[in-house]
């Protein structure tokens, strides 16, 4: 005669495969088959970024009259002998080493932008992910160069990555409407940040970029 089936054990093992399978398929998303990102402070997630890009003022863009990247002072020290730079070279590489005045000697950087990696710090560009000419048109003309200057070198939000120098310029002064990514895994946290500095520092949109950030949202 057969015993009875061990209802309690059987929905043990039950548990622990299904417990198994979702450590499984988390591993494999945070492993993945793609090298870990290193990136700037997490920006709000997609439906936090949705109601502040709503919350944006959309109007046509001013011009660059007046404007000079020496309106914006970078890089200042942080901690130390590191600048601005330096610090986000340390933050965003690894194996990153420096000598007694914060300069790499050593490390390798992930290029997030174009899924490269960059093995010499003179191959990396540390990007303003809203750039200062875009930050000049949208409303920080009016500020006072200390602002500019906190507005350039904030590491509190995501507004500072390392990128391959190559990616960077192919960005240059751009807004989304012009130009993304070439990694699309990456337009997502991309759009969430751009729309973060720009809520952070009360910067305004024009129309086609913010139909850009909305597109790229979608993807999240």
């Amino acid at each position: 005669m057969k015993s009875p089936p061990n209802v309690g054990g059987l929905k043990m093992r039950r548990l622990l495969a299904c417990s198994i399978s979702v450590v499984a398929a988390t591993t494999a998303w945070i492993v993945g088959t793609q090298p870990a990102l290193a990136y700037p402070p997490t920006p709000p997630s997609a439906s936090t970024a949705q109601t502040q890009l709503n919350s944006l003022t959309v109007k046509a863009e001013g011009s660059t009259t007046g404007y000079s990247r020496d309106k914006f002072p970078h890089w200042h020290t942080v901690s130390g002998t590191c600048d601005t730079r330096e610090m986000v070279l340390k933050r965003d590489g690894t194996g990153v080493t420096v000598d007694s005045s914060c300069q790499p000697t050593a490390g390798k950087w992930y290029s997030v932008y174009d899924a490269t990696y960059v093995t010499t710090s003179s191959g990396v560009d540390i990007d303003h992910i809203v750039p200062l000419a875009e930050a000049w048109k949208s409303g920080a003309s009016t500020w006072t160069t200390a602002r500019r200057e906190e507005f350039a070198n904030n590491l509190t939000i995501a507004q500072l990555i390392a990128v391959s120098a190559s990616s960077n310029r192919s960005k240059g002064d751009s807004d989304p409407a012009s130009w993304q990514p070439t990694n699309a895994s990456v337009h997502c946290i991309y759009a969430r940040e751009w729309i973060w500095v720009k809520y952070t520092y009360g910067l305004s949109l024009q129309s086609a970029e913010k139909t850009a950030l909305q597109q790229m949202l979608a993807a999240c």
